[in-house]
């Protein structure tokens, strides 16, 4: 389970048996969300949020902070993506501590 960025008590990760479309997992508090990255012609279209089965869903305030961090670092958790899953390198989790 990579962890790709922590963000004020929010956590960033994919799991390791991931499946398209690109993705991304965000917990806080024991609560989850899930955030599908739609691409067309390599700019983001739009961000689809989901409930994920394995934890708890993530309250509305927290859901769109975490959908806030997606829209803003969208390429890098694409970049994170395409590396872990595609070239099967190790990607580093990225802790940001400047506030959106």
């Amino acid at each position: 389970m990579p962890k790709i960025f922590e963000y004020f008590g929010f956590v960033f990760f994919f799991y390791s048996n991931e499946h398209e479309p690109i993705h991304v997992h965000v917990t806080k508090n024991g609560q989850e969300i899930v955030f599908e990255i739609i691409l067309q012609n390599g700019a983001l279209c739009k961000i689809v949020r989901r409930h994920s089965n394995k934890a708890c869903p993530m309250d509305e305030k927290d859901a769109a902070i975490a959908e806030s961090f997606v829209s803003a670092y969208y390429k890098k958790i694409v970049e994170k993506w395409v590396n872990f899953f595609i070239y099967k390198k190790r990607i580093r989790s990225t802790k940001i501590t400047k506030k959106l």
